[in-house]
């Protein structure tokens, strides 16, 4: 995994700047969670799993409040298995998460429940009560096929919980990285179906009234469901980009070492663009089943951004890079154009990188070509 570099927070007085409104909208549908410093954060306590289907919009919408389910700490405890260790699917930043099972009491259900994934404040966590409440602002309003659906939250005394819909076939990282027989390699037609619909997530993102940028793109937070269709997880660090006045916005450096635009990196300054970068790694990554920051490769290979980028523009070369799991069977045209994609988006300025828009496109006319 990449390394995570960020200030603790534990302050529990909401931080409202950079997120997608001021407070989050109440209607007469909707209750309030009050901590007991008075800060709230509203959601909807008749919400159903059911509700809020990404097919009626497929090109996403942003809904004007939070259509979000207030869940009880006893209701995800009792999901959880109170935490049983073998009911977790991975660990980040934020702390773990669980594979849970919510009853619905719908007769008609089976006694097992609806499939969610839960996620649990670790009180040792970098991230905190900011992360943990843009979280809830961002994809409590943002709606997209490749957005990842928070379906709720539970936030009681010092306990902060995040209920999400359950992805079957876990993060793109673990497909990429992950070892041992039961991780395949993908095959390429669905590395490229999962390299569109992340980049059409993240185009959702900044093409949206609010120029959402995301900030910490990478494979961990691809997640894919059980048709490999790919959808963008963990909004704590996101951040509402610039105004038309503006070309960047200033902010403390956070994000994972090797995803990170060096311009951001060096002086905080972050651009929409700055998630092209990003894009660009997981890019090589997916071509390449290399991780973006491997301290065991050789001196000068650490970084794989850095690293491979003589390699992109030239077949021969690329073809030395190639993940050897594919044994081939990879229309190399194709592939050179999307290796000559990630080199323009590992460009060192951010005017220089092509819009997500862009990336999306040119990615869909090479999915069929041999």
């Amino acid at each position: 995994m990449g390394i995570c570099w960020a200030s603790p927070s534990d302050n529990r007085s909401p931080t409202t700047t950079g997120q997608l409104s001021t407070s989050v909208g109440i209607s007469h549908t909707t209750t309030t969670t009050t901590s007991s410093d008075g800060s709230t954060i509203s959601g909807n306590s008749r919400f159903s799993v059911a509700s809020g289907s990404d097919d009626a919009y497929p090109n996403g919408q942003i809904l004007p409040t939070p259509n979000l389910r207030i869940f009880s700490f006893l209701e995800l405890k009792n999901a959880t298995k109170s935490f049983r260790t073998d009911t977790v699917l991975g660990e980040g930043g934020f702390g773990k998460v669980y594979k849970g099972w919510l009853d619905e009491r719908v007769p008609s259900k089976s006694s097992s429940g609806t499939v969610v994934a839960v996620k649990k404040l670790n009180s040792e966590s970098l991230q905190g009560f900011q992360e943990w409440q843009s979280e809830v602002n961002f994809l409590g309003r943002l709606s997209h096929p490749n957005l990842v659906k928070l379906l709720g939250y539970c936030w009681e005394d010092k306990e902060l919980l995040l209920v999400y819909e359950f992805m079957q076939k876990g993060s793109l990282e673990n497909h990429l990285f992950g070892r041992g027989s039961a991780v395949q390699p993908l095959p390429w037609d669905i590395r490229l179906k999962i390299l569109i619909g992340a980049a059409r997530g993240l185009a959702f993102l900044h093409t949206s009234e609010k120029h959402v940028i995301y900030r910490d793109f990478k494979a961990s937070n691809i997640l894919l469901d059980g048709s490999y269709n790919a959808k963008i997880s963990d909004f704590g660090l996101a951040k509402l980009g610039p105004s038309e006045s503006q070309s960047h916005v200033t902010t403390r450096v956070m994000g994972t070492y090797g995803y990170a635009a060096p311009e951001y990196v060096a002086t905080g300054h972050l651009y929409v663009k700055s998630d092209v970068y990003g894009f660009g790694v997981v890019l090589v990554e997916m071509l390449t089943a290399l991780r973006a920051i491997d301290a065991n490769r050789p001196s000068g290979q650490h970084n794989l951004g850095d690293w491979v980028k003589p390699y992109l523009a030239d077949r021969r070369k690329l073809k030395n890079i190639m993940d050897s799991r594919l044994e081939g069977k990879y229309p190399s045209k194709a592939a050179l154009q999307i290796a000559q994609l990630a080199l323009k988006c590992l460009g060192p300025e951010p005017k220089t990188r092509p819009s997500m828009k862009e990336v999306v496109e040119t990615l869909g006319t090479y999915r069929f070509k041999q």
